[in-house]
């Protein structure tokens, strides 16, 4: 066995690690937020296709496709009567929720493990907006780094096709409108054109892995 074949392997030894460790963390936010209960795993999944297809290397693939469960880690600093609110948030509310962004980079950047510095990039920026509309910073374009718009693709796809506490999942067909309408707006154009050119794949994943 060569020595490059051995650091790979041990490599990938460590990721498959962190992957058992994430995904009990998950399984505890899964049981703080239960309508979001799968929602992490069809995210990184499609995450993993998107970053495939953009030709990133396999490292960096497999990576996004682990830390990318950790988007929404946050919000478990956030109260249970706000996340899980069954009804419109007021102004108030809705602000507090979105600093689940900036405290889950908080939560993750202590690690100095490339996986975790990933993972906290992640959080910090799956909520900035393509025309500089999002937040917790108003990034644009593609100071937005990519594993934050591979992600934001993935979570709002998803997010408005499933149920949650305050809304009935969207119909599949105006979810796809939606993300047509926001290419270039919400989302990298060059994303949204790779995900309906491999739309079989996608709908795959959302079908496979449903809320339990």
């Amino acid at each position: 066995m060569s020595r490059h074949t051995r650091k790979y392997q041990c490599k990938k030894s460590a990721l498959l690690e962190y992957h058992e460790i994430i995904e009990c963390i998950m399984t505890a936010l899964d049981a703080k937020s239960p309508y979001t209960a799968g929602h992490s795993k069809r995210v990184s999944d499609m995450a993993e296709i998107l970053c495939g297809l953009l030709d990133l290397n396999r490292s960096k693939t497999r990576m996004i496709h682990i830390a990318a469960h950790l988007h929404d880690i946050g919000k478990i600093a956030i109260a249970d009567a706000i996340l899980n609110k069954p009804g419109k948030l007021t102004n108030e509310e809705f602000e507090v929720i979105k600093t689940h962004a900036q405290k889950g980079h908080d939560m993750l950047e202590i690690s100095n493990r490339p996986l975790f510095k990933v993972a906290s990039q992640i959080a910090l920026t799956h909520h900035e907006k393509y025309d500089g509309t999002g937040y917790p910073n108003s990034l644009k374009g593609e100071d937005i780094p990519i594993f934050g718009r591979i992600t934001a693709l993935a979570d709002v796809f998803d997010a408005i096709g499933s149920d949650r506490c305050y809304k009935k999942a969207w119909e599949m067909e105006k979810v796809l409108e939606f993300i047509k309408e926001q290419r270039g707006k919400h989302f990298d154009p060059k994303l949204v054109d790779i995900f309906f050119d491999n739309l079989d794949d996608i709908l795959k994943i959302k079908e496979e892995h449903q809320d339990i």
